[in-house]
């Protein structure tokens, strides 16, 4: 091994133009760390076909290759940092360069919004179903018992402030104020009056308050309904007597604004929880889902249903909406078998899915489960006593436990993406920066075995 030196004693020039050993000595080293058990783990030809990736004959050439882009959405993950941090790091980092398949060299990557760029590009592009498969059969090698799988929901969060009436109220009444200024501004009239500066000093006043009572609460409510009917009345007005021609994402957010205001009136005179109810202006995808757990009793981000096969996990169901997981049981195993080729054997699953339906399910189909017993015991009463019992310590600390692993490691503990569908993105190169990262050291394994 080399002694390693301080830098202020050893002088070097870095030239992997000039010297191929010297480049490859470095691309080894990274091959031998995480981020290359990563790199040699994914099928890069075959994901970036799967995306519809291709390099543009026409115009400027992109910074990143197709294989690039993918693996600067897997380098995020695993870096666990913001876009900004992570160009910054990519600009310093010998490793990250060799992951992405570029080499800036005394250049330096200055927009930090390409990551965004290459995300919103991918996002568009997913196919969840069709990328799994692409990864699962690069990774069948390394993975045995695919007969056996194990399957529980959980939710993984949005970036999102504690949703209330009053910031709802507060955030859709000042935005529309906001424009109704600019529109007036830019039409050189005079803005109607709203008494907006009004509320706005009570609603400062109201948010200090460490103890809102019901009728504090229920005051700023009805002022600021009025508020924002007052308000979205004074646009519509402008809007139809100038024919103002306003950008798509202006109409999008007035007609959030407007649904916000139809199920808070709802709420502030009936007492009824509106369908479908909006907890945020910016992300009118999210929906309250009910989680019943000690600590949070109510999440609000993208809930999904997984199944893991020897340890790796794959998406079954991913949806924004709150959904019953044990009605996926059967939709989990058909897919489960399509995505292995491997008729399923053992499945085992919390009590929420030991349905009566999923059980004559199993039943018909010889699917052996840890559902807890229903009825007299059988012959083989011990035997199946244990089987359940391995089954159950099998989901219990591997898949629950991969829960926790990728919202603290693999930067999917709370999402900062701001559309749906860079949302899903997001998850599912989460979870497989995970996998790759797995299945990576089973490869390493093996090839050690075999020297």
């Amino acid at each position: 091994m080399t002694k390693i030196r301080r830098f202020d004693n050893f002088q070097h020039r870095f030239s992997f133009t000039s010297q191929t050993e010297e480049f490859e000595l470095f691309f080894n080293r990274f091959l031998e760390g995480g981020l290359g058990k990563i790199y040699s783990a994914i099928p890069w030809d075959t994901l970036a076909h799967t995306f519809d990736l291709n390099e543009y004959e026409k115009g400027p050439v992109s910074i990143f290759a197709p294989q690039g882009k993918l693996a600067l959405m897997f380098l995020k993950h695993y870096a666990g940092c913001s876009d900004k941090r992570l160009v910054e790091q990519l600009n310093g980092n010998i490793d990250h360069q060799f992951f992405c398949g570029i080499h800036l060299g005394s250049q330096r990557l200055t927009n930090y919004k390409i990551v965004s760029e290459i995300r919103c590009e991918l996002a568009n592009k997913l196919h969840i179903d069709k990328v799994q498969q692409v990864l699962f059969d690069s990774w069948s090698v390394h993975i045995s018992d695919k007969h056996s799988i194990v399957m529980d929901a959980t939710c993984y969060e949005s970036e999102l402030r504690y949703p209330t009436n009053e910031k709802l109220l507060w955030e859709s009444a000042e935005w529309s104020y906001r424009q109704l200024k600019a529109i007036c501004k830019a039409l050189g009239i005079k803005t109607p009056r709203t008494k907006y500066l009004k509320w706005k000093r009570r609603y400062i006043s109201y948010s200090k308050m460490r103890r809102k009572t019901r009728s504090k609460r229920k005051g700023l409510d009805r002022s600021l309904l009025l508020l924002l009917d007052k308000i979205e009345g004074e646009l519509s007005k402008l809007e139809k007597a100038y024919k103002l021609q306003m950008p798509k994402k202006y109409y999008q957010r007035r007609a959030t604004i407007k649904k916000i205001y139809e199920q808070q009136h709802q709420i502030f005179h009936t007492g009824e929880r509106p369908k479908d109810r909006i907890v945020s202006i910016g992300k009118d995808y999210l929906r309250p889902i009910v989680r019943g757990k000690e600590i949070k009793a109510v999440e609000f981000g993208a809930k999904v249903n997984k199944y893991q096969v020897d340890g790796i996990n794959f998406i079954e169901h991913l949806n924004f909406n709150a959904f019953h997981e044990g009605n996926r049981f059967q939709d989990t195993i058909f897919k489960a078998q399509r995505l292995t080729r491997t008729k399923t054997k053992l499945a085992g699953a919390d009590a929420i899915y030991a349905t009566n339906k999923n059980r004559r399910f199993a039943t018909k189909y010889s699917i052996r489960t840890d559902f807890k017993r229903k009825g007299r015991a059988g012959k083989h009463e011990k035997q199946r006593k244990q089987m359940a019992a391995m089954i159950t310590k099998e989901r219990a600390t591997r898949l629950e436990g991969s829960f926790g692993k990728e919202k603290e490691h693999y930067h999917l503990k709370k999402i900062k993406a701001r559309t749906k569908e860079t949302e899903a993105l997001w998850i599912f190169f989460g979870i497989h920066t995970a996998n790759a990262l797995e299945i990576g050291r089973r490869m390493a394994k093996t090839l050690q075995q075999a020297a």
